[in-house]
């Protein structure tokens, strides 16, 4: 396949690159950064002898195709991962407009280069979030959930009006729902590992709220799947089957650490230092199920926290 990737140089994009390249796809990558594509830390591709390394081409989106748009013209299919990540600091004003344009943008521009293609891809993969359900309790939350109604969930659902737009120039547009996903070298997980290496690990505020999680070779095992499979439409929850609170997630993690986890971090610290981020990201509850997934049969490797953070960490 010829795959186009808005957003491959990132965390996760880099991951789906590297395996998409290895198992012999052709990948161009639409990036901000100078040119050159470093494989992710730990997992150098090891594809066929003969397998094109990913071509990357400069883009700066601006909610209108640019000359990168001839990437997407014949491409089998666009997978767009671009945004401003959501962690990276608190939420001032300015920074929440930074998060919502950088996904918004991204995708008109995307949209944009599909509509006007003479030949579009087959199946647009659109970037969301876990975020679209906002703060639910033990609520169970599949893909038909109604959307939440905090800045999270008002980015998110933005946003996949936008990607929705690619119809019906693309035959499926795919709104990937991604959970927190875990890898032991970046993303969430690494900080979160820190305390408990000092002995000062344990639960997030009550630690009675739902964190969704997956592994991230579970992550790329589900977009590629989305990839090639003609019956996944709209939107598609990327979570392990087995969501938990805050509390069990900290269990687990000391256990396969070998350390303690009893020094929880009291909501309002958290809130104090990290402001409307600590509710949006660290203290909400989202128990979130990949019901068409698993109804379709998809296969996880790492459903159980447990084996999941061994294989991570061990």
């Amino acid at each position: 396949m010829k795959i186009t990737i808005a957003g491959g140089s990132g965390f996760l994009g880099r991951a789906l690159t590297d395996r998409l390249a290895a198992k012999g796809h052709l990948v161009t990558i639409l990036g901000r950064q100078a040119p050159g594509l470093r494989a992710a830390p730990g997992r150098e591709a090891a594809g066929p002898p003969d397998a094109r390394p990913p071509a990357r081409i400069p883009w700066f989106p601006d909610g209108t195709a640019g000359p990168w748009a001839a990437a997407l013209d014949g491409a089998d299919a666009v997978v767009n991962l671009a945004g401003e990540s959501i962690g990276g600091g608190r939420w001032t004003a300015a920074r929440k407009a930074r998060l919502h344009d950088s996904r918004i943008q991204a995708t008109r521009s995307l949209v944009a280069a599909i509509n006007a293609a003479t030949k579009p891809p087959g199946v647009f993969i659109s970037g969301s979030a876990q975020g679209y359900y906002g703060s639910r309790g033990d609520e169970i939350l599949t893909e038909e959930s109604q959307a939440g109604c905090d800045f999270l969930a008002g980015v998110c659902s933005a946003w996949e009006r936008e990607a929705r737009r690619a119809l019906p120039a693309v035959k499926r547009a795919v709104l990937v729902r991604s959970g927190l996903v875990l890898d032991a070298r970046e993303g969430a997980l690494p900080p979160m590992i820190r305390p408990f290496r000092l002995f000062a690990g344990g639960p997030l505020g009550s630690g009675r709220q739902y964190l969704s999680w997956i592994h991230r070779e579970d992550w790329v095992s589900l977009v590629r799947w989305a990839l090639v499979t003609d019956t996944v439409d709209g939107p598609l929850n990327l979570t392990s089957p087995n969501p938990v609170t805050n509390a069990e997630f900290a269990r687990t993690l000391g256990r396969v650490l070998g350390r303690p986890s009893i020094m929880p971090a009291p909501a309002v610290a958290l809130r104090l230092l990290l402001g409307e981020m600590a509710d949006g990201l660290l203290l909400c509850s989202q128990r979130v199920l990949p019901a068409r997934a698993t109804a379709m049969g998809f296969a996880f490797r790492f459903p159980d926290l447990g084996a999941a953070l061994t294989d991570l960490l061990d």
